[in-house]
This record gives C-alpha cells, structure tokens and sequence, in this order.
C-alpha cells in the first residue's frame, strides 16, 4: 500500500511541533502495512487514527485523518488536542473545528478539481461545457435533500453549486466512458424509483434487475444524459462511490472518493498519457473518450 502526506500537511506540520514530520514518516509506514488502523469518526470517507505524542520528542497527541483507497492512501490533516487517547483504542474526541476544517478541505477539493475540468473544457471542448448546466441555489439543493429524505454531503453539495447536471453532446456526457453527471431531477427520480422497487420485495426478471439499493446512495454519475441503466452512486455513510447497474452484471465499486474521482478526471484531461482506459478526445468541438480511433475523432496529444 502507497502512503502519501498530503503537501499541504508537509508545509503545516512543523507548526504542531518539530517532532510531528518524524511521527507522521512513522505513522505512514504504519499504515502502509495496516491500511485499516483508523476509524471513521469524521467526514465520511476520511479515517482517523491517534498518535501517541510521548511517544516522539516534541510531538503533542495527534488526530490523523486520511483516507484510504484501492492501493494508496493520503494522509491529509493532522490536529494536536490535549485529551489523549489510549493508543489501544485509538479512540478520538470529535473536536468541531477540526471536523469543520475537514469538510471545508473536501469542499475547497471539490470545487479546485471541477474547475480545472472546466476551465478544460471551456479552452478546448467548448461544445461539451455549454452542454453543462448552471450551478444549483441553495433552494433547490433544500428541496432535493427533502425529495431524497437524505443529508446530501458537503462535498456533492459544493459539487451541484458549481453545475447542476450535464445535458451532453451526441448522446455523450464529459466524464470518462462518456458517463454524466446527472441532472437533478434525474437524481430524485433514480433514487425514488429505487428506494420503491426496494420496499415492494418484488422479484424482478433477470435482464431488468436493479443493485440493492441503500437509503445511503445518492446517484451521482449515470452510463449517459439520457441512459440511466447504470451508474455511479456516492454512498453518504462511507464517502465512496460505487457503481450500479439495472441489469445483472455485478456492481462495480470505484473505491474513490468524489474528490479522488473528480481530481483523476482532471488530470486525464490535463495529461492525457494518464488515461488509461477509455483516451480523452475530441470530435467536433466536444470531448468524447474512446478506446479506439473513429471517425473525427482525435485523441488529445500529450
């Protein structure tokens, strides 16, 4: 397991203390053989894990929240509080302002990764970004979040604010496979209609089977604008997406945040040599990605 400090954590943690490099250097290599040593006791999908400060020469006790995907994990805050806990336990006093500061990190990443893709989009697909919609009001993010009976996460929230959904070029959406981000009613109505055929215990045929789905999954992503046969949902308890699918391949979990997704999408676009699926193009002024070469289609170079 990869292990990262986040830079931004680099350049503050000296300010906790001249030890705190050194634990947090220990701690990754920690964590790298045990990826799951936190818990979850902040911003879903980000972990915490205590660190011990009599352990290390002018280190204070730290709370550590990283998140964790696949095959790397980032540690990205580290905060001194007085109340210690017992390393076994690695139990953590939720401290507000920390928490506060978390969710407003995810928001700043959030929001800094979607705009690098449209400012992307707006220099070289112009057609793909007026396909984007404006950015939702807090109105209507209310009304939804009363339509779905779910907190909707700051990080999806802040996500809306900037574009409420994307009509498509072609048949086609920006985000790889050619997938969308969905529009909001599209939202209300794929999460109604899968939270009812939950509730009715039917049995349904084989080709037309829907995911089990939770009262935690917000859908997200969908295969196309006008295709909402699969997809990607953000699960609110854990801060993960994952996919779903209306037929009965089994679904497929991305174990990336929205912030890691959104962020790999932008550096697709920006270095195209890091695609390594479906290869960022363009075909008459909008993004299209493909595996192969077709017709008008031209990969981006670099």
């Amino acid at each position: 397991m990869y292990v990262e400090i986040s830079p931004r954590l680099r350049e503050a943690a000296t300010g906790l203390g001249a030890g705190v490099p050194y634990a947090l250097k220990v701690l990754a290599g920690r964590l790298a053989e045990e990826p799951e040593l936190g818990r979850p006791m902040g911003p879903p999908g980000v972990l915490t894990v205590m660190v011990d400060g009599d352990l290390f020469e002018e280190c204070p006790t730290l709370a550590v929240d990283y998140v964790r995907g696949p095959d790397r994990i980032e540690i990205r805050q580290a905060t001194s509080t007085r109340a210690a806990a017992p390393a076994r336990s690695r139990e953590r006093l939720v401290d507000p302002a920390a928490e506060a500061e978390a969710e407003a990190l995810t928001v700043r990443e959030v929001k800094d990764a979607w705009q690098r893709v449209t400012r992307w989009l707006g220099r070289r697909a112009s057609a793909s970004y007026e396909a984007l919609r404006p950015g939702a009001d807090p109105a209507a993010l209310a009304a939804l979040e009363r339509d779905l009976g779910t907190p909707i996460p700051p990080a999806l929230r802040a996500l809306w604010s900037l574009t409420a959904g994307d009509d498509g070029v072609g048949g086609r959406g920006c985000l790889p496979g050619n997938r969308a981000l969905m529009r909001l009613d599209a939202v209300a109505e794929s999460y109604r209609h899968r939270m009812d055929a939950r509730g009715a215990h039917r049995p349904e045929p084989e080709y037309d089977r829907f995911t089990a789905w939770q009262a935690t999954w917000i859908p997200v992503i969908s295969l196309a604008p006008a295709d909402r046969t699969s997809g990607l949902y953000l699960d609110t308890a854990t801060g993960f997406l994952g996919g779903w699918s209306r037929y009965s391949e089994p679904p497929a979990d991305e174990l990336d945040t929205l912030v890691t997704y959104l962020e790999e999408v932008a550096d697709m676009l920006e270095a195209p040599a890091l695609a390594t699926r479906d290869r960022p193009g363009l075909r008459d002024g909008a993004l299209v990605w493909s595996g192969e070469a077709e017709d008008g289609w031209h990969p981006l170079a670099g």
